[in-house]
């Protein structure tokens, strides 16, 4: 009875580890965006509040593609494209649990919990490789923007990418 169990358990182990290693990269694209969302689990802060994780994830990556085509659109000729490979995500604000108080965990935005990104990007125009580099983006400031406000999901951390792209790809096109 212990051998049986012992091989249960060690198949049960197997496909687990399997299950893993066959995890793929999400890849968001939308217009002239693409974006590859590299080792999801490694990342600093995506964490869900009030959802599924997984289905969080992938709202949050189709969000932060849409909103950063909508700049790349303005800049960008019709035949270049931007592509990204995020390795780390450090959403504004961080998530607290609520001791049962709520049924769900609390992400609370402070001045001191700053939206982060780290990525790798190059601008294609064609076939051929324009503009290239490596990021790590941190906004310090993202509480003290003037502006209208709103309401919008992820707004600060669109608002950071768009300024980067401002800042660093513009100028460069």
């Amino acid at each position: 009875m212990k051998f049986q169990s012992l091989l249960l358990v060690g198949a049960l182990v197997s496909l687990n580890l399997a299950a893993e290693e066959a995890k793929e990269n999400p890849v968001t694209e939308t217009g002239m965006v693409k974006i590859t969302w590299q080792d999801v689990d490694s990342y600093r802060d995506v964490k869900a509040v009030g959802d599924i994780q997984s289905r969080y994830e992938q709202r949050v990556f189709e969000t932060l593609t849409k909103n950063l085509n909508k700049s790349a659109e303005k800049m960008l000729k019709p035949n270049q494209k931007l592509e990204l490979v995020v390795t780390d995500v450090d959403l504004a604000g961080d998530v607290r649990p609520t001791f049962g108080a709520t049924p769900n965990d609390i992400r609370v935005v402070k001045d001191i919990y700053p939206p982060r990104m780290t990525f790798s990007y190059q601008v294609l125009d064609g076939e051929q490789v324009v503009i290239a580099g490596d990021e790590k983006l941190r906004d310090m400031s993202f509480m003290h923007t003037t502006g209208v406000m709103n309401d919008k999901p992820l707004r600060h951390e669109s608002k950071m990418l768009n300024d980067w792209l401002k800042k660093t790809v513009q100028p460069k096109l």
